[in-house]
This record gives C-alpha cells, structure tokens and sequence, in this order.
C-alpha cells in the first residue's frame, strides 16, 4: 500500500491513492484539503487515507493520461509549478509495518527519497500513531517554510 500527503503554502492535500494495472501509483479522488495549523483536521484526514485500501484503476493509454487531480485543489497549471512550491510524504504499508519517506527536492525537478530521513513504524504500530507522527512532520515543515517577519 502506498499513501501520500503533501504540503503547499500552507495547505496540505491527502488524495486517495489508487494503482493502475500497470504498478503506477495515481492520486485520485477524494482528495482532503486541510490547513497545516489544523491539526485534528489534518491527523482525521491522514487516519482516514490510511485505513483505505489503494483500488486497482486500469491504465490509462500513453495518450490519455489525465492531469494530476491536485492540480484542481491547489488551483495550479502544472505539475512543475506544483512542485517547486510544495513538499510530499510518501507512507508505504508493507507486511512488516509502514515507512514514512518524506521528499527532498532534486535539482532538476521532483523529489527523490532521502535515506537519512525515512521512519520505519513496526507491524504493531496504530494508524492513529503515524498519523500523529505524519501531522507533526508536516506541522514543523509548515512553520519552518513560513517567511520570518
């Protein structure tokens, strides 16, 4: 299972994630937005996505692959104008537990893993647990990225 969360202006978005036939992970809809302060709001919304199951989706054909969903929500043109503003977290659910594995900007484009900074939560762990840990990571990249006055 692969779930993500992402953070921009101070507005974090936790889509549904779905997988196509082919391995390809795709937000989709629901799609929770919630403001980064709002900690309830935000640790609800990440204890919902993660008690949900990833659907299978078929693959769209190479020339039909539809906009990324979150480009409607954070009301952008591009995925490139989304990214270079926003950061991610990606939470994998493996049968040894789940691994938090927040994004560090690569300098061309994107984001990349950074080993340094994956969490590993054991098989025991409770989902309202990583949330709480998940809501806490987004909450301090929020106040770091906001402009000092």
């Amino acid at each position: 299972m692969l779930y993500q969360v992402y953070l921009r202006h101070a507005v974090a978005y936790v889509p549904s994630v779905a997988r196509t036939e082919a391995g390809i992970y795709r937000e989709i809809e629901p799609v929770t937005v919630v403001a980064a302060t709002d900690t309830e709001g935000l640790r609800r919304a990440i204890t919902a996505r993660l008690n949900e199951d990833n659907v299978l989706i078929p693959t769209p054909a190479r020339g039909s692959i539809p906009k990324p969903i979150l480009l409607n929500y954070a009301k952008v043109k591009s995925w490139s104008a989304f990214e270079k503003t926003a950061f991610v977290w990606t939470i994998l659910k493996n049968p040894d537990g789940f691994q938090i594995k927040p994004g560090r900007r690569r300098s061309d484009r994107g984001w990349e893993e950074d080993p340094a900074t994956i969490e590993t939560f054991p098989n025991g762990a409770t989902i309202e647990a990583l949330a709480e840990r998940i809501t806490a990571l987004i909450q301090a990249t929020n106040t770091a990225a906001q402009p000092r006055a």
